[in-house]
């Protein structure tokens, strides 16, 4: 799955590492579902003080197959901050049990950072056969990602931490580590949709004592939570409060507004 270096005359070859790593994880995503994409109010974003384009939102439906619900990109890209960000969060459906994938690329403030995980359906400590089967798998490239030269440990809070899988990667990164990421990546984008095509049946049947449609609300609500992720306040200062809310609210339902649950 790993793809070639773009050609020079290829139009990523301007792109920045961050932005070739999101597109890479975004295209195969897109090759590997059945997701369709369909137009946002946030097609390009903007500061309340100016009308140069700061970023930009696609969102791609399902059409039920594979478990696979929904996907979100959001990209802020301003080069005089010296920001060129990008997510890809991909919803399970709420009837399944399936992990949400999710992977933030950044470039900084003259460096690199990268968050990679599947996020958590279930309890992971009280269901045994659901951590075994669908997380064990990343135990490899995760361990992997420890032998990369030029990561460093990236400073979030254990209120975070709480909220992602053990099999998280959040890393502060040079160029060249970044780039020895988009394997690992991909090797947990290729993991998960597997996962999303034939979900192992006695994870499944595990996750099925629990709620997890009313955990899994609770829990976005919490992952995307101005006062627990301080990078909402500093999107709130590029956007405005009512644009973060709306993005907020698309990440955190998986839905446009107006949009119903089962749309």
């Amino acid at each position: 799955m790993t793809s070639p270096q773009p050609s020079p005359d290829s139009p990523e070859a301007g792109a920045t590492p961050a932005a070739r790593l999101s597109r890479t994880v975004l295209d195969a995503l897109l090759a590997g579902t059945a997701l369709e994409e369909r137009p946002t109010p946030w097609a390009v974003l903007t500061a309340p003080a100016s009308p140069d384009p700061v970023g930009s939102v696609r969102y791609f439906r399902g059409d039920g197959r594979g478990g696979v619900d929904a996907a979100v990109t959001i990209s802020l890209v301003v080069p005089a901050f010296g920001l060129d960000s990008h997510m890809v969060f991909a919803f399970g459906a709420a009837s399944s049990p399936l992990p949400h994938f999710t992977l933030d690329s950044v470039q900084a403030g003259g460096g690199y950072a990268f968050h990679l995980d599947l996020v958590q359906r279930v309890d992971l400590a009280v269901h045994p056969h659901y951590t075994d089967l669908v997380y064990a798998p990343l135990t490899a490239p995760f361990g992997r990602a420890s032998e990369v030269p030029g990561l460093s440990p990236a400073a979030i809070s254990p209120r975070q931490r709480s909220l992602m899988s053990p099999w998280m990667l959040v890393h502060r990164a040079d160029e060249e580590a970044l780039q020895a990421i988009t394997p690992i990546a991909e090797e947990y984008l290729r993991h998960w949709l597997e996962l999303a095509w034939a979900f192992p049946p006695d994870a499944a049947a595990e996750a099925k004592q629990g709620d997890t449609a009313a955990r899994d609300r609770r829990l976005r609500q919490a992952l995307f939570s101005r006062e627990i992720d301080p990078v909402w306040a500093q999107v709130d200062r590029l956007l405005g409060p009512a644009t973060t809310d709306g993005l907020r609210g698309l990440l955190t339902t998986g839905r446009l507004p107006g949009e119903e649950a089962g749309a």
